[in-house]
């Protein structure tokens, strides 16, 4: 049996064995918090543009850095709120997409990195 399900597991960037970017990934990732905080404030104060903005830019945000999971689950924020959905559907959606920032990680979360990216540039 699989220890950690789908649900609960770490969320790694596809950009995270990229020397360059994994420094940006990283800083992408320091900032998740404070962005499921806002999604939460805006939540409790249904304040429904509040919401669409917090989304539309997590939606721009997150596949740049390389997170498609939580570009695709801010993209379903973005639609339930602009097709007037009920606040059911909007919660459900807004709490999808907290979880998956709250699993966010930086980093590969693998010891060995690929053969060829040791991402010191042969320094």
């Amino acid at each position: 049996m699989d220890l950690h399900s789908r649900e609960d597991a770490p969320l790694y960037s596809s950009l995270a064995f990229d020397p360059d970017l994994a420094p940006l990934v990283e800083l992408f990732v320091e900032d998740l918090p404070d962005r499921a905080e806002m999604l939460l404030d805006c939540l409790q104060a249904s304040d429904r543009n509040g919401l669409q903005r917090a989304a539309h830019q997590l939606t721009g945000a997150a596949g740049s850095y390389g997170f498609q999971d939580i570009t695709q689950k801010a993209a379903i924020v973005e639609q339930k709120l602009g097709a007037m959905a009920a606040e059911e559907e909007v919660i459900g959606a807004v709490n999808s997409l907290i979880d998956l920032l709250r699993r966010a990680r930086s980093g590969t979360g693998q010891q060995i990195r690929p053969e060829g990216r040791h991402g010191d540039r042969g320094r």
